[in-house]
């Protein structure tokens, strides 16, 4: 469209509908490049999960699916081994994440002090079992831990200490798997905290050690605040990933001995692929959802950032 202006020139002025007709152009766009993402997002982890929720609503009966409503769900009040498992996943929740965050938090300290040399070296050397395969270190434990030919008890018996039945005594075996996982996962949390307490203003301890503060009272009036968001992190994760846990006691133990390390993962395998009871299966896994869900709410409840 052109426009006479004062002096007879003519200018070329763009229609008013060409504006409109690029703007929804630019609005579908970004849609357009997140779609494939949300198609695979889609049908690998919202499709699995709605399926999961109806399989979990029928029961497989002459190799065909029938609707049982909550069925699967109320027979799990009921169902001892399920308490059994979910009483063994909660003894590793109670003890071993607490320990395990304790020492990480201690090595993170550690790691961030000046006066330790090489530090590079050791934080490879912490973070390495992290890389280290569930199923090949929970082998090298089972390994190192088998009562007829194991280091530890070959190395015990050196000072005539009788060799201790670490994967086939209920106590022990909880105990060996415990040492297993804080061997795994002390070095991952420590990293986490380490690159959180890197970032506490070093004015913040200057100012402890004028107004007299010592060790103890800097770490407690300062590096624990300062580690407050990394310490939620890892306390959130550290939850998830401990009532999720199969790979540890499904290498190490089996479950056993006599169920002692038998934990949620380990249960809703045995029902899924053991017993073909998907249903049931699913159940079990919609109810450690809900758990880890109430857990989570209460974690970032009790530790999160107060308003």
């Amino acid at each position: 469209m052109t426009v006479t202006l004062t002096g007879g020139e003519t200018r070329a002025v763009p229609s008013r509908g060409t504006a409109p007709r690029t703007r929804p152009r630019r609005r579908v766009a970004p849609y357009l490049f997140v779609l494939p993402a949300l198609l695979l997002f889609a049908a690998f982890k919202l499709y699995p999960i709605g399926r999961s929720f109806v399989i979990s609503l029928h029961k497989t009966v002459g190799g065909t699916e029938q609707f049982v409503g909550a069925d699967n769900y109320t027979r799990l009040m009921g169902d001892p081994l399920f308490w059994t498992a979910l009483k063994n996943t909660g003894a590793i929740l109670a003890v071993q994440v607490p320990v395990m965050l304790a020492l990480a938090t201690g090595l993170a300290v550690a790691l961030n002090s000046t006066l330790l040399r090489g530090r590079t070296v050791f934080r490879l050397g912490f973070f390495l079992p992290m890389v280290t395969g569930l199923v090949a270190y929970g082998i090298i434990f089972s390994v190192l831990l088998n009562k007829d030919y194991g280091l530890v008890n070959w190395l015990t018996g050196l000072i005539g200490l009788d060799p201790t039945p670490w994967l086939t005594d209920p106590l022990w075996a909880r105990v060996s798997l415990g040492l297993a996982l804080t061997w795994h996962y002390t070095g991952y949390n420590a990293v986490i905290l380490l690159s959180r307490l890197q970032s506490v203003p070093a004015e913040l301890y200057d100012a402890a050690s004028v107004d007299g503060a010592g060790a103890w009272t800097s770490f407690r009036h300062v590096t624990l605040p300062g580690l407050r968001p990394a310490l939620l992190l890892t306390t959130v994760l550290s939850t998830i990933g401990t009532l999720q846990i199969f790979d540890e006691p499904y290498v190490l133990t089996g479950g056993g001995p006599d169920n002692a390390t038998l934990t949620i993962g380990v249960y809703l395998y045995q029902n899924a692929f053991k017993y073909f009871d998907f249903g049931y299966a699913s159940a079990i896994a919609y109810a450690l959802a809900v758990l880890i869900g109430i857990l989570g709410v209460i974690q970032f409840r009790f530790l999160g950032e107060k308003s």
